[in-house]
């Protein structure tokens, strides 16, 4: 558990500092370039998934969202989707 406490601060840090279009632009440059100046580290893999979920967060906020509500939209969506891989897996 303490593994995922460090992902949503760093989440939650990202969504706070950077628009949805300069987490897209630090997502582009990630891929094309291996690094981001969101100041993401780690695997390509895991900068995309910390970087999008940021993104997504962000993009909530702007809409209105409050930051702890699209925290929890955030966790509920993937959950939905760990639950619907987790059925396909057992089939």
């Amino acid at each position: 558990m303490e593994r995922q406490d460090i992902h949503v601060r760093e989440i939650r840090e990202l969504a706070k500092k950077f628009t949805p279009q300069e987490i897209e632009g630090c997502i582009e440059h990630q891929l094309k370039e291996g690094t981001n100046i969101c100041e993401v580290t780690g695997t390509t893999e895991h900068v995309i998934n910390e970087l999008a979920k940021a993104e997504f967060v962000r993009d909530m906020m702007d809409k209105g969202t409050t930051l702890i509500e699209a925290l929890r939209e955030l966790a509920r969506r993937i959950r939905r989707v760990q639950t619907l891989f987790g059925e396909a897996d057992k089939k």
